[in-house]
C-alpha cells in the first residue's frame, strides 16, 4: 500500500496533459509545427532544455508558469502563478500582455482560432513524446 499515493500522484500529473490533448483534437498537430516554426520558433524552442530569447516549449502543457529552472522569467510572469493548461495557454497565446500585464512576450498574439487549435495539438504533442 505504500505505493499508493505515487500510482494517485503519477494519475494526477497525467490528467492534464490528456486533457489539454483531448481538449484541443480538432486542432492539426503537423499544421501547428508549421504555425511553431512562423509564430514562435525565432523566440522558442521545441527541445527540451533548448531556451532561446524565450524559454523552451518542450512539455509545457500542465507545467506551472516559470517553471524552466534554467530560465530567467519576468517578475509578472513568476508571480503570475499560471498553470499552463490548454485553456490558460490558448488565452496567453491570443493576447500575451492582457493574461501577463508587464511580461517580457514581445508576441502581440495569434488572431485565427484555426492556427491557435492547431499550435495547441503541436504543443500537446511534444508533452506526450
Amino acid at each position: 500500500m505504500r505505493w499508493l499515493p505515487k500510482l494517485v500522484a503519477a494519475l494526477l500529473c497525467a490528467l492534464p496533459l490528456a486533457w489539454a490533448a483531448s481538449a484541443h483534437a480538432e486542432g492539426d498537430p503537423k499544421r501547428g509545427a508549421a504555425v511553431f516554426a512562423t509564430q514562435c520558433s525565432e523566440c522558442h524552442s521545441a527541445r527540451e532544455g533548448k531556451d532561446r530569447k524565450g524559454p523552451s516549449l518542450f512539455a509545457v502543457l500542465g507545467r506551472k508558469s516559470a517553471a524552466n529552472p534554467s530560465f530567467v522569467y519576468s517578475a509578472a510572469l513568476k508571480q503570475s502563478g499560471i498553470v499552463w493548461t490548454a485553456d490558460r495557454l490558448e488565452a496567453y497565446i491570443t493576447q500575451p500582455k492582457k493574461v501577463v500585464p508587464g511580461g517580457n512576450m514581445k508576441f502581440d498574439g495569434l488572431d485565427q482560432a484555426g492556427e491557435r487549435a492547431d499550435l495547441l495539438a503541436y504543443l500537446a504533442s511534444l508533452s506526450a513524446r
